[in-house]
């Protein structure tokens, strides 16, 4: 993947995109790990590189994120065997990829964030593995890939009241939804709130993507479309709306811009 290229060709363009969305408003940036798994990068180049890799991209994100005091550095726990296909989930295989990725990342970010994740069985294999590593001690957030057809479903078909009791259960402190459509995100979060406590904090990240991805469609096998219909206020009003319904934590995952960002930002500081 080209996040990945980053790493290896441009490191400081990784940087530069960073501080992008911290100038924009952002207060929380997420390391360039999604990508660090043997499904995108290779078997060989996993193993011999990974931990690495993964290393490279947490002292990136501190290096950006000492530019404006108080942003938080989340390190990305991705989905291990694909994006948006819980259904290629081994468990099995699960601890020896997530554990160089944790260990490459842990002197350097704030919180831990499993993302885009598409069942509860992943996010039992990212708490299985923080434990085993012997890292549990800094703050979990949860963020799920929700069904794009049926409202209220995971992609795995788990209800999203059982997913977010699941993440609870398993620690996390803030439960998500990302790299959905906007107004899937918006189902997700009216579910979820009413089934979270007032300790836990909700939230939403959209992508830009015309269309949601399936099981039929092979993961990250091109670059999808961005949508013409969600520039910066236009995604303002879907983030109002999450804002309303209880979101404490709100952003943008693929295709959103800084100046995405910069709108989000500007509507969170009149609320607040």
């Amino acid at each position: 993947m080209r996040v990945t290229l980053a790493l290896i060709d441009g490191p400081d363009w990784v940087v530069r995109a960073h501080r992008n969305f911290i100038d924009a408003g952002a207060q929380v940036i997420t390391t360039n790990s999604y990508a660090l798994v043997p499904f995108h990068i290779g078997e060989d180049r996993f193993k011999s590189e990974g931990l690495q890799l993964a290393a490279l991209s947490g002292r990136l994100a501190r290096e950006a994120a000492a530019t404006q005091e108080g942003t938080t550095v989340a390190g990305s726990l991705p989905p291990l065997f694909g994006s948006y296909r819980p259904d290629l989930f081994d468990a099995d295989a699960a601890p020896a990829i997530i554990g160089p990725l944790i260990d490459g990342l842990r002197d350097h970010v704030d919180v831990w964030l499993g993302e885009t994740l598409g069942s509860i069985a992943e996010v039992e294999a990212i708490r299985a593995a923080l434990d085993r590593n012997d890292w549990p001690t800094r703050p979990l957030w949860i963020s799920y890939y929700l069904h794009h057809e049926h409202e209220g479903l995971l992609a795995s078909g788990e209800s999203v009241v059982d997913a977010v009791s699941a993440a609870i259960d398993l620690g996390a402190t803030a439960v998500m939804f990302n790299c959905c459509q906007a107004e899937t995100i918006t189902a997700g979060l009216e579910i979820g709130r009413a089934a979270l406590p007032d300790t836990v904090r909700v939230g939403g990240n959209a992508n830009r993507f015309v269309a949601a991805h399936t099981s039929d469609t092979p993961s990250n096998a091109g670059i999808a479309p961005f949508r013409d219909d969600l520039a910066p206020h236009e995604y303002r009003t879907f983030v109002c709306r999450w804002l309303d319904t209880g979101a404490k934590m709100v952003g943008g995952c693929c295709g959103m811009e800084p100046v995405h960002i910069a709108e989000i930002a500007r509507l969170v500081e009149r609320l607040a």
